[in-house]
Order: C-alpha cells, then structure tokens, then sequence
C-alpha cells in the first residue's frame, strides 16, 4: 500500500501538483477562519446559580436557599463537584460536570432541577437563577463610562439602557456585567410619624402603589366603518404620577402619597462599586464572551459596536476601554509565530548546509507551510482554535515535521549522486530510493502520533491546555508524512538531476571522519561505552532529586491583578476609600498605566465578592517604559509600599489566572488546604493553627485564612409571647423589617423601553440606627401600634462572613502562593508539619486543593499512560521489524534519551512540569524516530548479506546525515522559544528546554551507543 502510494506519485506527477495546488487553497480558506484565542480554555463545564437575598444572612442563606439548591442538584448525571458559597444577600451554587458534557445539556438539567428546588425555598426569599454561558475567559473587554456633569447615577443608567443593551446585539457575547455607580430607583421614603397621623399602614402604601400601575386592554369597539382599539392608560411615568396616587380619603378629603412620604429618585443598595486611577467611582462594563466563541472575533466585533454606539450616546460620555483581551491574543500569537518564522528559517539553513544542495534543500522546506496549512485545516475540522498551545504544537514540531522528508529527499539525493545511475532515469531513481525508505517513514511518524498518545487522555486544566497541542502536532506529523510520500518524491523527480558527485558536503566530509572514528572505538571497547551510557543515565536520573516540581510555569498576562482583604466588617464607604489610596500608590510607578479597583460584586454575581474584597487591575506600559528589571521586582516593590497601609492583606495574581482559578477550584491562590467539618468556629480555629504553621516555611507568601466570621449582625429576634398578646404575627413585623428597613419594591416605573424599580421604605435617619429600629411601630389587629423593641430582643452580634461548601460540607480555605520555591517541595515539607502540629476529631479532615491538586492528578494520570504507550510503541516495532531483538534496541533509546533532558532543565533552572513532562514524550517519539532510522538500515544491509562489522559502520555512515539533520532541525526550531522572552514563552520553555538537551543526548547515543549495541546483540561476527 504504501510502496503504491509512492508509485503513484511519481507517475501520476502533475496530478500531485494539481492537488497540492488545491491544498494551498483550501489551507488558505480555512486557516482564515479558523477561531484565534490568547490560551486555550482551560475553565471546566460549570452551571452557577445565584440566588439574590437581600437581608438574609450567611446562615439563613445556607439553610433557606443554598441547602435545598445544593440537594436537588446531587443525583445529577455525570457531575464531578459541587460547591456552594453563601453569605449576606447571596447564594451561589456552582455544579461542574465531567468534560464530555454539552454545556446546554448541563444547563437544561440544572433548570429541571432547580424547578424542584424553587418549592423548597420560602416564598419571596429570592429566585434562582443560572449564570452566563461563559468561562473564566470569558471577560474579554472591559470599560470605563465616562461624563463631565453626568452623575454615577446617570451614567449607570447609560450603560444599563443604552450600551448594554446594543453590546448584547453582537454575535457571541453572552452577557455584559454592569459595574459600579449607581442604578436608579424610584423611592417612597414614608414619614412613620404621618403614617401614625393619617391612621395608615405600610402594607396600605404598599398594595395602593401596586394597584395604581397598570394598563389594560379593552378589546375593540366597531364605529361606523372603523374599528377602535380600547386602551385603559394608568401606567405611572412620573414622580407626580406617584405623589398624587390617593390612599384612602378622610371626611371627603383624599390623603395621597406626597402627603404621608417623599417621593425621589434615588440609588439602589448596592453590593460592589468601582474605582479608577485613585480619582473616585466610575460606571464600568464587562463583557462577556459566549462559551465556545472566537475570541478575536468577538472583540474585533465589540469595538467596531462601540465606535457606532459613541454616536448614539449624550453629548460628553464616552467609553474608554482599560482590558482589551485581543491584546494578550496579539502578544500571544506573536511570540509563537515569531518563534515558527525564525525556527523556520534556522531549519532551511540547516537543509541546506547539509545538503549542499539548495534544489533539495528547497524541496524540504516546502514541507514546513505545507504541513501547516494541512494542520490548520484538521484544526478548523476538529474545532482547535489557533492560540499559544496549538500554535506552539508547530513551533515545537517546526524540526519534526521535515524529519520524513529529510529522510526521504536525503535518500533520493545520495542515490541520484551515486556512480551506479548510467543506465536509470530519475524516475526510476526516485521510486527505487523512495520505496527504500518509504515503510520506516511511515512506522516512525505513527509512532510519534503514538507517543502523544498521553497528552489525549490528560483531564481538566492539563488537557485543555496541552490537547491542543498534542492534536496540532499529530496533524502536522500526519500532514508532513502524506506530503513526503507525495509531494517529495514527485519534486524530486521534476527538480533534481541524476549527477556523480566525487566529493561529499564538507560539513558532512568535516564531521564523517572524527565520527567514523569514535564509532571504531566504541564498537572496539563496547562493554565501556555501555556502562558509560548507563552510568550517565544513573547521574541524569539522580539529578531529579534536586530538581523542583510544580503544575504549570505562570503565563504573563502583561497585567497585575492585586486583591485586597480587609476585616469582614468594613463597610462599602470604607473600602471605597482604602481603594482610592492603593490607587495613588500603584498609580505612582512609572510602569503603571492604568489602575482599576472593584470591591464586592457586581450586578451578576459571578464573582461573588463581599465589600471587604477588592480586585485592582493593574495595567502596565510596555515594557521598554519599565524602570524594573521584571514583574516579579514589579510585585515586590509594590507588596512593600502596600503594606504600609495598616489592615490590609494583599494577594498579588493576574486578571485571567485569578478569575479561572476561582471558577475551577473556588480558590484564588496557588495553594489551598481545605479543611472540611461541621462547626464552623472549629474549621476557623484548626484554619488559623494551619495558617501559623505554614507561615513559618521557606517561600510561602500572603499565606490567609478564608474569612468566615466577624461579620457585625443586627439581629431581631422576635419573641413569640409579646407578639401573641398582641394578635401580631410574626410575618407582620419580619414585613416590617423588609420593607421599612431593606425596602421592597411594590413595582415598576416605565420611561419608554426604560424601566425602573418602585420601592418602599424609611428615610435613612428612621433606619440606620439601633435606636431607630427599636422604636419603629408595628400595628396590631385592636390598632395599637406597638414599638419594635417590645416585641423583639434588639442585639448587635457577630455573625459568620460567609459559609463554603463542597461535597455537601462545610469547609474553611488556608490559601498561598509561593515564591521562589516549588510546590511539591512546599506541600511535602507542609504536609508533615501539618500531620505533626493540627489534631483533627473525628468527622473534620484535610484535602489539599489548588495547583497542588491538578498536578497531583496529571502526574498520576502520566504513571500510567505513559508505559502504556511505551508497551504500545514496542509492539508497533516488532509487527514491523518483527524481532524483538530490533524493538527493544530501539526502545532503549528512550532511556537514553533522558540522560541529557534533566541536566538541561537543572542548568536552566526549570521545575518538574506538566510542559516538561510533554517535551519528554516529545523527546521519546523523537529518539524512537532516530532508532527506526538506524536499525532499519542496519537491518537491511545485513538481509544484502553484508557482515556484521562492515554493515554497522557502512550504515551509521550513511545514516550519520539524516540522523543529524533530524535532531538539528528539531532543535534549532526550537532554539526561538528558548530565548524568547514574549507572552506565553513560559509554558513552552520547559518543553523547549528538555527536548533540546534530551536531542544533544540522544543524537550522540543514537549514532554510537545504538550501533554498539546492535553489534553486542548480534554477537555473530567479531567487532573492531
């Protein structure tokens, strides 16, 4: 079959060119399509549900609203976790399914179940409602409304009416979050002493409000010949409208609503506010980008909508964007094209110095576009989005993807260049040399498809990042095997010559000699050059000890993401102000161009922060502006100045990183312990013994105590006696708190498509105060009205910040990330002084959650996978040589491959990764490649009758060329990221870093260690 291939080729010649033609276009056609993102998505299959409670506390939102959403989501069909996060006015209950399931799937099983729950959830407490179809990627562009004149109020409302609404109009934005200022209201602020005076209640207001607006149909009347539609109009559209709706009338005098309350316009409660540049509050949108949509594409679409929506708006707003996702895509796609061009060109100079042949040199290269454009093209089929890893999987596989066409245009040349051609055409050269080695092409390109065998069953972060990659590559390899039995012997039949060539290239000529003769003296002390390969190896292995662990090297985002913490009790004022502070210190750093600060949440919770949490984006300049050497002296100076500021903690991240890492594991650090149990001032106490320990150890940094309590609770405890003797019940004084102090909306006001909340409450001085609360009066059935503090036990108490769940029970979060240390060496250390120091009852235990966890999981997948592969690589090598002897020297080389790898990443100072362990394997199918190579001539020239000592060295000799042409270009292709220093380079670094020294290894063990080898099995034949 594939001999036909190869025969087809050359005969059918301009059919290929044809084909390769329409190959180009259809590259072309699709690579223009094809979805573009900064990373790939990494955030796993979630549903949130948020539940907004206005007045209800951490507890009762967990017992009312959180417990019963929590339930009747567990028995769900492929469900991996579920967690849940209540505190003031807010639960959200996160359910993540297996990777495998259709996100709309998920969702429709989630709102089946939340039916269920609904009924279990006091009537008026709150309604569940599923977040946005998005991701952790997902807030992709970020502004900032602004006014000279125009009020927070105003300009909230701008964007709530005018920019949302228009943004949500393009293709695949899923939602636009509205931030900070103010959303207006329409407010009844009731006069409790006029209530009393005209002899009303609340719930009187209340219910005339709600009967006062509204608008009825009235079918049609016929006149004459005409048909008149009946409208009955009592919709309120002005305060006026409001002040005069009538509450009762008293001796023929009707009392109305201005004459018992103040009717303004006025801010909602809010949750959340935002700050910009230490200059005060500022009205921002965040979009959101629709699950599964292309990230360039979307932004590109949002801005061109901006720049329509700017003519639209009042005179003097604007919008001024400070996150702009495409710019991260742009660096990002720059640094591993930039790496692919240089890499390219480094492998066309490579081709050709050793070559010395510019036709066949030319030949090669044309693989490298081609391949791409093949790869490209199964991308769009398989729906790979072209981002730092995918596009990576090319500059990593630059070098490997001419390897089958190095292979196959060496062999043609050398047969073309050989003295025996006098009676042969090209044509027939080319098959005769093609078919030679068109079945090792083959075998060792499947077998470096093989080898990524690992990265395809790798879960959850890891394989969302490293899929793509694994696929990308596969495709190009695949690509790069068709054209070279293809395209390459079909060019070389047009473009070569048959020529006698005396003498041999001299990089080729300069380096036979020195080899040929080190090969003569390893094959002569054998046994010695054996025990020296594996004492090598002993050393290489014995590296790895001093050698770090850790999930993933950090991506440079190009921004800071600095979270501050303050005491639970701060309220929204306070914190508004500290942020202003921190702004005007960031802002004082020449690297900073922009500072934006949002404290609690926003007006869709899916971050659900409280008011003593502040998430500060930090926008940086380019880098040539920076006074620092790096981010990371960036990050120490600022922690330095912030500190200064007394009570607040600091967490230093970055804006995507900090947002993903929340959504997959609830957590916002590199580390977290969690303990789990039921009491939570147990939890709190075993988390700050747990915080003290980890404190204390080598290069952990902002180690904190998830904030559990210290919250200030105004709690009206409601005695049943004293009510009962009134005839009162208890709904009437909780309608009390409700309304007169929370305020409840009765309606809603309409300016055109515009539409605005109606409420009723208290004036500010009537509520805001203990004393205040205690004397607002409750009515009685017998018309007393009664005082709040003789019905109830008025108390100031502390009450718990919020509750965490996961797996159904409570937990408590020790977090920290680390500084100049590796994770696994931090958790080992951790771990025992933990086990030491923290006793645990029975019922409260400990996980350790985070980075941690996700490398935990990825290596142990790997423990297994991996030696599968190498099992499955080995019976691939005997169905093909069909000797075991041939399959497991060339397995060898696998080991062999390692010796350089460790040493490499120790000089570089790289830690044990989950892209380190993906440039082993690459190295693996690498070194595999190289043994086919070898041991597939050796074999063949033994089959020619040739004696065992006169084949080793006449094959090395004439494999010494591909060998060396193969691991130079794989290399030099990868040389570009190992210098780079642009965004996403340090992710490939380590994989980078492994494969080039596991070559300079394997290069050299390939070319003498293997054919010694060879001749030590064989054994037929005495070897000089």
């Amino acid at each position: 079959m594939i001999e036909r291939i190869v025969d087809f080729s050359v005969r059918f010649r301009f059919l290929v060119i044809t084909l390769t033609v329409l190959l180009i276009g259809a590259g072309v056609y699709m690579t223009l399509r094809l979805p573009v993102d900064a990373v790939p998505d990494v955030t796993n299959i979630q549903v949130q549900i948020n539940t907004d409670t206005p007045g209800l506390g951490a507890v009762e939102v967990e017992k009312l609203i959180t417990f019963p959403i929590e339930t009747s989501m567990m028995g769900l069909p492929d469900i991996d976790e579920i967690r849940s996060l209540s505190k003031t006015a807010l639960s959200q209950v996160t359910v993540v399914f297996k990777d495998w399931v259709d996100i709309y799937f998920a969702r429709r099983l989630v709102m089946e179940r939340l039916q269920v729950a609904k009924e279990q959830i006091p009537k008026g407490l709150g309604t569940p409602i599923m977040g946005p179809i998005s991701t952790g990627l997902g807030e992709i562009y970020q502004y900032v409304v602004e006014g000279e004149g125009y009020s927070p109020l105003e300009l909230r409302t701008i964007q709530d009416w005018i920019i949302r609404f228009q943004l949500l109009t393009v293709p695949g934005v899923t939602e636009v979050n509205s931030f900070g200022g103010f959303t207006k209201q329409y407010q009844v602020l009731v006069d409790p002493d006029r209530l009393v005076a005209h002899d009303l209640t609340l719930q009187q207001i209340f219910t005339s409000l709600e009967e006062n607006n509204a608008n009825v149909g009235g079918a049609y009347i016929e006149h004459s010949s005409e048909r008149y539609i009946v409208r009955g109009i009592g919709l309120i559209s002005t305060i006026t409208d409001i002040e005069n709706i009538i509450l009762k009338a008293r001796d023929g005098t009707p009392v109305r609503i201005k004459d018992v309350a103040k009717v303004v316009v006025g801010p909602e409660v809010r949750y959340g506010a935002v700050t910009k540049d230490g200059e005060g509050e500022v009205v921002t949108g965040i979009v959101m980008m629709l699950m599964g949509a292309n990230g360039r594409e979307v932004v590109n679409q949002v801005k061109k909508k901006i720049e329509d929506i700017k003519s639209a708006l009042p005179e003097g707003v604007t919008i001024k964007p400070f996150y702009d996702r495409s710019e991260l895509i742009q660096k990002c796609i720059k640094t591993v094209t930039t790496a692919l061009m240089i890499g390219g060109c480094l492998v066309i100079l490579v081709l050709f110095g050793f070559l010395g042949n510019l036709r066949s040199a030319i030949i090669v290269a044309i693989n490298i576009p081609l391949a791409a454009l093949i790869a490209f093209i199964l991308m769009r089929v398989q729906g790979v989005s072209a981002n730092l890893m995918s596009l990576g999987g090319l500059a990593i596989g630059i070098g490997m993807m001419v390897d089958s066409s190095i292979v196959m245009v060496e062999n043609i040349y050398r047969h073309l260049s050989e003295n025996n051609n006098k009676n042969k055409n090209i044509v027939q050269i080319t098959l005769i040399s093609a078919k030679e080695v068109a079945r090792p092409i083959v075998f060792a390109i499947f077998i470096i498809i093989v080898v990524f065998l690992p990265l395809f069953t790798l879960q959850g972060i890891e394989g969302k990042m490293f899929k793509p990659l694994a696929f990308t590559i596969s495709f190009a390899m695949l690509g790069s095997l068709i054209l070279s039995l293809t395209l390459a012997p079909t060019l070389c039949s047009l473009i070569l010559k048959v020529k006698t060539q005396k003498r041999e290239n001299i990089i080729v000529r300069s380096i036979k000699t020195p080899y040929l003769f080190l090969l003569k003296k390893a094959l002569h002390h054998n046994r010695i050059t054996v025990i020296t390969a594996v004492i090598l190896l002993a050393i290489s292995l014995g590296i790895i000890t001093r050698l770090g662990s850790e999930f993933m090297p950090q991506l440079d985002e190009g921004a800071i993401a600095v979270q501050a913490i303050r005491l639970p009790s701060i309220s929204l004022t306070s914190s508004i102000e500290t942020c202003e502070t921190i702004e005007k210190i960031i802002k004082g750093f020449p690297e900073v161009e922009t500072v934006v600060s949002k404290t609690g949440r926003a007006e869709i919770a899916t971050d659900p922060m409280g008011p003593e949490i502040s998430d500060i984006f930090v926008i940086l300049k380019p880098r040539r502006e920076w006074t620092v050497k790096n981010k990371d002296e960036l990050i120490e100076k600022m922690n330095k100045e912030l500190n200064k500021i007394p009570g607040i903690a600091y967490g230093f991240s970055q804006p995507i990183e900090l947002r993903v890492s929340e959504l997959i594991s609830g957590v916002r650090s590199d580390i977290a312990i969690k303990v789990f149990g039921e009491d939570m001032s147990i939890l709190k106490e075993k988390a700050e013994e747990i915080q003290r320990i980890i404190a204390g150890i080598r290069g952990v940094v902002e180690p904190k105590v998830e904030q559990v309590a210290g919250l200030p609770v105004l709690q009206i405890k409601i005695d049943r006696e004293s009510i009962s003797r009134y005839g009162i019940n208890i709904s009437d004084v909780q309608d009390i708190i409700e309304t007169a102090i929370g305020g409840k909306a009765t309606t809603q006001v309409f300016e055109g498509q515009k539409r605005f909340d109606l409420i009723v409450r208290y004036p500010q001085e009537r509520r805001y105060d203990v004393n205040s609360v205690k004397n607002i009066l409750i009515n009685a059935p017998g018309g007393e009205r009664v005082p709040m503090s003789q019905l109830s036990k008025i108390t100031i108490e502390e009450g718990p910040a919020q509750i965490s769940r996961e797996h159904s029970q409570r937990r408590v979060a020790v977090e920290c990330n680390l500084l100049g240390r590796d994770i696994g060496g931090f958790v080992s250390e951790a771990k025992k002084k933990i086990e030491k120091a923290v006793d645990l009852s029975p019922g409260y235990y400990i996980t350790w959650g985070g980075q941690f966890e996700l490398q935990q999981r990825a290596n142990k997948r790997l423990a297994i996978i991996v030696p599968l592969t190498i099992l499955i690589i080995f019976l691939l090598l005997f169905s093909s040589f069909n000797s075991v002897r041939s399959a497991a020297l060339i397995i060898l080389n696998i080991p062999f491959a390692i010796i350089g790898g460790f040493p490499a990443m120790w000089i570089a100072g790289a830690n044990l990764s989950v892209p380190a362990s993906v440039g082993f394997i690459a190295l693996f199918g690498i070194a595999v490649e190289n043994g086919i190579i070898m041991i597939q001539y050796l074999n063949q020239l033994r089959q020619e009758g040739m004696g065992l000592n006169e084949a080793i060295l006449k094959g090395a000799e004439h494999r010494l060329r591909p060998v060396l042409m193969t691991a130079l270009t794989t290399a030099l292709g990868l040389i570009p990221i190992l210098l780079s220093h642009g965004t996403g380079s340090e992710i490939q670094k380590p994989l980078a870093t492994v494969v080039v020294g596991g070559l300079i290894s394997s290069t050299l063990l390939t070319l003498v260690v293997l054919p010694t080898l060879y001749g030590w099995f064989e054994k037929k034949e005495k070897v000089y």
